[in-house]
Parts: structure tokens; C-alpha cells; sequence
């Protein structure tokens, strides 16, 4: 098997940042969406902060019904 050139490992190492920046983004979309519809108070954009407030959502709907 062949070593990778220098560029495409750059390559691939851009598109992985931006990979992962669009899904950080998403995620906030989807923790501030969320927020609107619990009524909760605005969504700081922490990453940690919108795991908890998922990890609560997902027990409490259980409970709900």
C-alpha cells in the first residue's frame, strides 16, 4: 500500500475541521431550537451545557408519557 502525499493528508485533515465545525454548529441550531420549545432561558453555547440540557430532555420524556 502507498503512503499518502503531503497535500492529501492536509486535505483530508481540512475537510475533518470542517466536518467537525458544521456539526458544532448544528448542534447549537438544534439546542437553541429545543430551548425555544421548552420555554427554557437562552442557550449560552457552551457544548457542555447543551449535552446536559439534552441528557434532561431524554429523561424527562419517558416520564411525560
Amino acid at each position: 500500500m502507498g503512503r499518502r502525499s503531503p497535500q492529501s493528508v492536509l486535505k483530508r485533515a481540512r475537510e475533518q475541521a470542517l466536518r467537525e465545525k458544521r456539526e458544532m454548529k448544528q448542534a447549537k441550531k438544534d439546542a437553541r431550537a429545543a430551548a425555544r420549545q421548552n420555554g427554557d432561558v437562552p442557550f449560552d453555547g457552551s457544548v457542555e451545557a447543551e449535552a446536559e440540557a439534552e441528557a434532561e430532555a431524554e429523561a424527562e420524556e419517558p416520564a411525560a408519557g
